[in-house]
């Protein structure tokens, strides 16, 4: 019998990938979501395998499952600015929450779980680069604080079912990721300049554009997602890209990529915007043998050519009070 896996958030961009990285390794996958973010496109191409079911539900509520489960992945959260500014309430709900649910269901099953924690635990840094032993410069009540804080508590709540209850606990921290199935308008910086691009508008650049970013591919931070879930280690572990860029460079680079001729546009930079954010992964590449492969400039010529083939409709603009750089 095929082992059993439960992945929460899996109508998501990262979500939809671990789904179909766990059923490429023989997994039977039950994938959860309430598609309050998430989109059924994403995984539309599995629901004919006799190896994926879904339900459609919130993990902020009760979870059953029937039968065994081996392993959850707890992907579900708004994991963007235009979210979780739009949504503050179930943002910390499905941090809080849902996490204490994934949490006891995998206390019930005897389940290894894994918990998608966040390189924003770490705020505005004041450590260069961030190491999963610094522990953060974080406003919990600023605009931000309702994805933050929820995912500090995210991890508090982790491994205190992992030391009170023994639950096999493992919890990944993720930087900057990208890739196909990414949402276009959803207020982080990589799919907003492609997106204005695509449309001809000026790429906007909050603050003076120095702040850095550090860009994984989305097919590397799977991969060390699935190493991290089969180790035995307990501790939060760094997975993402140390090739850090300014945020003018950065734009400069996807003006050349797309061929347009836009103009550069700065404007204030927002409350709390981290000024920089690059990973640490010494970690990964000594307890999982991890490190990324896809260069930025192959994943990003991959990931204009996706946003390239969308539908017209889905290149509208974002809207201005959400205009936020993660």
């Amino acid at each position: 019998m095929n082992k059993r896996v439960l992945i929460t958030g899996a109508a998501g961009f990262l979500g939809s990938h671990l789904c179909d990285k766990f059923i490429q390794e023989g997994y039977d996958v039950i994938g959860m979501d309430n598609l309050i973010t998430g989109d059924l496109k994403n995984i539309e191409h599995l629901f004919k395998l006799p190896q994926f079911e879904f339900y459609h539900h919130d993990v902020s509520k009760f979870i059953h499952v029937t039968g065994k489960l081996d392993y959850i992945l707890h992907f579900a959260s708004p994991a963007s600015p235009i979210d979780y500014l739009k949504i503050p309430i179930q943002t910390l709900k499905v941090g809080s929450l849902g996490t204490h649910n994934c949490l006891g269901l995998a206390l019930a099953k005897n389940a290894r779980i894994l918990v998608a924690s966040t390189s924003e635990v770490y705020g505005d840094p004041l450590v260069h680069p961030q190491n999963e032993e610094y522990w953060g410069n974080v406003n919990p009540v600023g605009p931000r604080g309702v994805y933050d804080e929820a995912k500090r508590f995210q991890e508090a709540i982790t491994m205190a079912y992992h030391t009170f209850h023994n639950v096999e606990t493992r919890i990944v921290r993720i930087f900057n990721t990208y890739g196909p199935r990414m949402r276009l308008n959803d207020g982080r910086a990589l799919p907003a300049f492609i997106g204005q691009a695509l449309r001809g508008e000026d790429l906007t650049v909050f603050g003076d554009g120095s702040q850095t970013r550090s860009f994984c591919y989305v097919s590397d931070l799977v991969d060390g997602i699935y190493r991290l879930l089969m180790s035995d280690y307990v501790m939060p572990v760094n997975i993402g890209n140390p090739d850090e860029i300014s945020l003018k460079d950065f734009a400069e680079e996807i003006i050349r990529l797309t061929g347009t001729h836009q103009q550069i546009v700065y404007k204030p930079l927002p409350v709390d915007d981290p000024k920089q954010r690059q990973p640490d992964i010494s970690k990964a590449k000594e307890i999982l043998g991890w490190e990324p492969k896809v260069s930025r400039a192959e994943g990003l010529k991959i990931t204009y050519e996706y946003f390239k083939s969308l539908p017209k409709e889905e290149l509208s603009k974002l809207p201005k009070e959400f205009q936020s750089r993660k």
